[in-house]
């Protein structure tokens, strides 16, 4: 529409330009320079301090601000090469972390302390990630047949013959307590 029409609507068409103080969807970031309706500014923006009119004085505050408040370069994040002896630090505190815990399962039961379903390599699997946030593989367990009572087990675990065991042991073991639900 031509501009002399709307000269004769009044304000009814006219925007103002409002500097944001704080992020506002669909509007822009703080520090924006956007035009609004008066009465958005007046009754909502305004009054909740969401935006400022856009005079000198403000304009040189939110600058002001910006640069006190604003902050500095994001530092930059170095990555490590895994190196070999990192692995081996990596490896040696899982496998410690192992030999030392005891794994909790909660299982069903059917009569005389049997278990309704059996625990197999993969639910230990699972259950170690989950309980002691360490990731092995169903090969590093050694067990023949799944446990299928309750009770205390110690399950073998067959390592990397470059993880030292600790001083006594014949071979790293997990300890499996299997209680009743």
């Amino acid at each position: 529409m031509h501009p002399l029409l709307y000269l004769g609507q009044g304000v009814r068409y006219r925007k103002l330009e409002v500097i944001l103080t704080t992020s506002i969807d669909k509007r822009g970031k703080a520090g924006e320079m956007v035009e609004v309706a008066p009465g958005y500014f007046r009754n909502y923006l305004m009054p909740k301090l969401l935006a400022v009119p856009n005079i000198e004085k403000y304009d040189y505050l939110i600058r002001e601000q910006r640069k006190i408040y604003q902050p500095k370069e994001v530092e930059e994040i170095k990555v490590v090469k895994e190196t070999e002896e990192n692995k081996k630090k990596e490896y040696q505190s899982a496998a410690k972390r192992l030999d030392n815990a005891r794994l909790v399962l909660r299982r069903f039961i059917k009569i005389d302390n049997e278990l309704r379903l059996p625990v197999t390599k993969d639910e230990l699997v699972a259950e170690v990630a989950r309980q002691l946030c360490v990731r092995i593989e169903p090969e590093n367990l050694h067990l023949p047949s799944p446990l299928s009572s309750l009770g205390e087990f110690e399950v073998p675990l067959r390592l990397p013959k470059a993880i030292p065991l600790p001083e006594g042991k014949v071979q790293w073991t997990l300890t499996v307590k299997i209680r009743r639900k």
